[in-house]
């Protein structure tokens, strides 16, 4: 008989306490839910360029894997327009829950930054990175009437003949035109850069022997080379790259510690979540390992990476340093 009073006074005397217990338990079960839950509607990929292009097939091949182990519908939103800022702004701006994320490439996040004194994003704290997931090495290729076999006497010889040599790129402050730059600066060397309003014609007048040089991506060049109408000297990643074995890298070549490529990563905004950026990063590098999607890049023209979101973050941040001192170097602009 004694234990009803007790009871009831326990209860009523701590319902608020058991409410509030069952309320924080309630909360906390329900966080854990939401986590465990990502993503629990369809995500979005901003990628800077249009449908069709070489940045959105890198883009399509990755994320149709990655919705597959997610389980999950993702959206390419294709955001062209100017060099890529328009997407970049998009995704900076983004809510930071998992559901917008931005497919990155070196021209939007390390070059163009330095051409605007004002952009609407900072490249650097608006964004959270989460893997890089691969990167395109270029071409060193010469007219076949320059007489250099090798880095080392392309170097030789545009140090005997100073401003004679001229190279090639699809307009100022274009990503291969800086590309050149860089090397020019790194050899030591006077070559005389020749812009072109697109990549076409920088490409038709190199094979005619109107310009002696340039960079081109291995998509582009490796068929010229091949078919004996350019000659490949070198590849501007830090190692040789498995899409052209048997050139070496630029900096085993003659100019140590060259480097030059094209890369594609994904990021998320600013303050997104740790355990959504783990769990992103964690199914990127599980759709990098698979074998479609590594032969479908090769055949795109990419290598596939992975790095961790910290690995990424360094990488972005001396990259962003690198292209600044050649823009500021060389007063390029972009057209």
């Amino acid at each position: 008989m004694m234990k009803t009073p007790h009871l009831v006074a326990t209860v009523r005397v701590g319902t608020p306490v058991l409410l509030c217990a069952s309320l924080c338990l309630s909360l906390l079960i329900a966080t854990q839910a939401g986590a465990q839950a990502y993503p629990s509607k369809p995500i979005r990929l901003l990628v800077p360029f249009p449908v069709g292009g070489g940045v959105d097939g890198v883009a399509r091949i990755a994320f149709a894997r990655l919705a597959e182990q997610l389980n999950q519908q993702i959206v390419i939103d294709n955001r062209g327009g100017s060099s890529g800022i328009v997407a970049t702004e998009l995704a900076a701006r983004a809510p930071a829950d998992g559901y917008t994320l931005f497919f990155g490439v070196t021209s939007a996040l390390t070059i163009l930054p330095h051409y605007h004194r004002k952009l609407p994003y900072d490249a650097v704290k608006d964004f959270a990175p989460i893997n890089l997931i691969a990167a395109a090495a270029y071409i060193l290729v010469v007219h076949p009437s320059v007489p250099a076999q090798s880095v080392r006497e392309l170097v030789a010889l545009a140090k005997q003949k100073p401003g004679t040599l001229n190279f090639s790129s699809a307009g100022n402050g274009s990503t291969l035109h800086l590309t050149a730059e860089l090397f020019k600066s790194m050899a030591g060397i006077n070559i005389v850069h020749v812009p072109y309003k697109g990549a076409a014609p920088a490409l038709t007048d190199l094979l005619s022997g109107q310009v002696q040089m340039t960079f081109n991506p291995a998509s582009v060049a490796l068929p010229q080379i091949k078919s004996a109408r350019l000659r490949g000297l070198g590849v501007t990643s830090a190692k040789r790259s498995a899409l052209a074995p048997d050139l070496p890298a630029i900096a085993e070549a003659g100019v140590p510690g060259y480097e030059s490529t094209g890369w594609y990563g994904v990021l998320a905004p600013a303050r997104t979540p740790g355990d959504v950026i783990t769990r992103l990063h964690r199914e990127l590098a599980n759709a990098l390992t698979d074998k479609d999607v590594r032969e479908r890049f090769f055949a795109t023209g990419v290598e596939p990476m992975g790095t961790t979101p910290e690995q990424f973050a360094a990488y972005m941040r001396d990259e962003y340093v690198k292209w600044g001192k050649v823009v500021k170097a060389t007063g390029a602009k972009p057209e």
